[in-house]
């Protein structure tokens, strides 16, 4: 799509543009024009001439000869005049003309008034009255071109040969299915109109970010076919009272003259938060651009085919009156893509890259889980720098694999070298978590171990992924969850005698799961399915708040701790049984410093041998660290 009218550049630019050229002229052109045909000659050269009665004519000007020859094509020169008291005896004998020419020197300051200020005088004064007939004509209930404050900032769009369709957005079925609905009307209103069904004045795109609300409100416009107005709900705001209000006025006229048309704004919580009774005067010029936002969709006709598209990630803080029927009548929810969407949109961003035959993107969309569209587009995009770093004319599935991680955890970090000392405790570490996974029921399988440090600070890590999709996790799987996020903290305390700050992640992960199961979750004997928390923003985190007394907040505290105590009890049960699998496991990891899921398994089933049984790990030095 083709962005239409450019900003118009202010008139002083011009104003400098047409001063330049007049010094450029005044001082080089003009002086070089009007002695461009003079020759220069030396004051010898023009003795010869006058002895030789070459010369027909002599001007003396000051220090300056200028003299014409008597040829058939009479030809001017000139020369500097030196102390010569033969001079006029000479010219005289010679038979030519001469004279002196009184030498009338301009003031400078008037000179300089006359070249070069007064026609810049006359240049402005022209210019200003060329301007305020501009103005008349241009200004008419706008203030002119100066006062351009309540003008919509709105972008407006044109259908082009490359515009977006439904082709581009995967992984939203259900969204393009409530969209195309739309889209019909606007091919064919008459239908509709027959039986009386008027178009949905407006529809509301929510959804965590990424996932493509801007991205499918371009389409439906690229589908329709028509003009299509995009603006951020934070370009209404200004400095100025009443001018939001202004351009939501001018927004809607233009898409009325423009109808049938699409008028899409982005991030509309920004105008359209709830009002409240505080009565604070900052407030106010929000509150009346709001106002005029519901004034204007209560008032335009639908049957024009003017349909208003906004996007949000945060409905709850929406004013009620700008959700009720009759303005914004659909709320389409735009939510992370489930695996089938994942591997939808992998395609179609792989489309725009060359793939090897190996690729497997339903693996990739597993591994992805809980990525949004954006995400799986960046994604796509490291995969491929990935290769041409690797000189490759082609991603291949390693690519893709590493670009996941990269987007979950950060790039490689190569200058950061771990002690000898931290690296074993890493390893340890990360098999604690693996170990424990493996051994419980209903665990994600582990499907990578790494001890490489990366960018976002993580020393290693585990990565579990689900062989299918998964919405609801039972109790059990919670517990077991849990149990697996204190198995790195176990096997540092079970082989070292002591505990590091490595775990400060998974620690932050289990308290919070805990405190999910029971104040959220109804997860607890003691309270049951009774609601403690109340979550806000859940497209942006989920902040979350207790509702409950101060006595029942420590209760739920005590409860937080007896639940990951019992979990940690759990894998430092697991890990003592299995203390052989967690020596030959870390040794191995310590070796390689990546394995895989499947090397992993290997280890683990095979039988231990007896001496293996409680050794630990020896370091590089010889040194074993107990």
């Amino acid at each position: 799509m083709k962005k239409v009218q450019k900003p118009r550049k202010p008139l002083i630019v011009y104003y400098l543009i047409v001063l330049a050229v007049l010094i450029v002229f005044n001082f080089i052109v003009f002086p070089m024009m009007t002695r461009g045909n003079i020759e220069e000659v030396d004051y010898g050269t023009f003795l010869t001439m006058v002895d030789e009665k070459q010369v027909s004519k002599v001007q003396l000007e000051g220090e300056t000869i200028y003299f014409t020859d008597k040829s058939e094509t009479p030809r001017q020169y000139e020369t500097t005049r030196f102390e010569d008291p033969d001079l006029v005896n000479r010219l005289q004998e010679s038979g030519c003309e001469f004279g002196r020419v009184a030498e009338e020197q301009m003031n400078p300051f008037l000179s300089m008034l006359l070249s070069l200020v007064i026609p810049i005088v006359v240049f402005i004064v022209i210019g200003q009255i060329l301007s305020r007939q501009l103005m008349k004509k241009m200004g008419e209930g706008s203030g002119g071109p100066f006062m351009q404050f309540g003008k919509s900032n709105a972008k407006m769009y044109v259908q082009s040969e490359t515009g977006i369709t439904f082709n581009d957005v995967a992984g939203e079925d259900e969204a393009k299915e409530l969209l195309t609905e739309i889209v019909d009307f606007l091919h064919n209103p008459q239908k509709y109109q027959e039986i009386g069904a008027i178009c949905p004045k407006g529809a509301l795109l929510v959804g965590p970010p990424g996932t493509g609300k801007t991205l499918l409100a371009k389409a439906v416009a690229g589908e329709a076919g028509v003009p299509f107005f995009s603006i951020s709900g934070s370009e209404f705001v200004e400095m100025f009272v009443g001018m939001g209000a202004s351009k939501v006025r001018d927004l809607f006229k233009q898409a009325n003259e423009k109808a049938p048309c699409i008028v899409f704004i982005d991030e509309i919580d920004t105008i359209g938060k709830k009002r409240d009774s505080q009565g604070f005067a900052g407030n106010d010029e929000r509150e009346q651009t709001l106002n005029q936002l519901l004034t204007e969709m209560d008032g335009f006709d639908a049957s024009k085919g003017v349909v208003i598209l906004a996007a949000t990630n945060r409905p709850d803080t929406l004013d009620p009156a700008l959700l009720r029927p009759g303005r914004f009548d659909r709320r389409i929810p735009v939510e992370l893509p489930d695996l089938k969407g994942r591997e939808e949109i992998l395609k179609v961003h792989a489309k725009k890259i060359k793939v090897g035959d190996d690729v497997d993107f339903g693996a990739i969309a597993r591994a992805a889980s809980g990525a949004s569209g954006a995400e799986l587009a960046n994604m796509v995009n490291e995969a491929a720098l990935r290769a041409v770093r690797e000189n490759r004319k082609f991603v291949t599935q390693s690519d893709l694999e590493e670009s996941i991680e990269v987007v979950i955890a950060g790039y490689q970090k190569k200058n950061k070298v771990l002690s000898t000392k931290e690296k074993l405790i890493v390893a340890y570490h990360e098999i604690g978590h693996a170990l424990v996974a493996a051994l419980q029921t209903n665990s994600a399988p582990v499907t990578k171990i790494t001890i490489i440090p990366r960018t976002s600070g993580a020393l290693g890590y585990t990565m579990q992924v689900d062989e299918e999709e998964r919405n609801l996790m039972s109790k059990e799987e919670l517990a077991n969850k849990i149990a697996t996020l204190t198995g790195g903290r176990c096997a540092e305390e079970l082989v070292f005698g002591s505990v590091t700050t490595g775990a400060s992640n998974d620690i932050e992960q289990a308290t919070k799961l805990a405190r999910a199961m029971i104040t959220r979750f109804g997860m607890s004997d003691r309270f049951g399915m009774v609601a403690l928390e109340t979550q806000a923003n859940p497209y942006l985190g989920g902040d979350s708040s207790l509702s409950c007394s101060p006595e029942t907040a420590t209760q739920i505290d005590d409860m937080v701790v007896d639940t990951v105590k019992e979990a940690y009890d759990k894998a430092m049960a697991l890990l003592r049984e299995n203390q052989g699998k967690l020596h030959e496991l870390a040794k191995y990891l310590y070796e390689k410093e990546t394995i895989t899921g499947e090397e992993f398994m290997n280890i683990l089933t095979q039988k231990s041998l007896p001496d293996e049984e409680q050794k630990p790990v020896e370091t590089s030095d010889n040194a074993n660290i107990d």
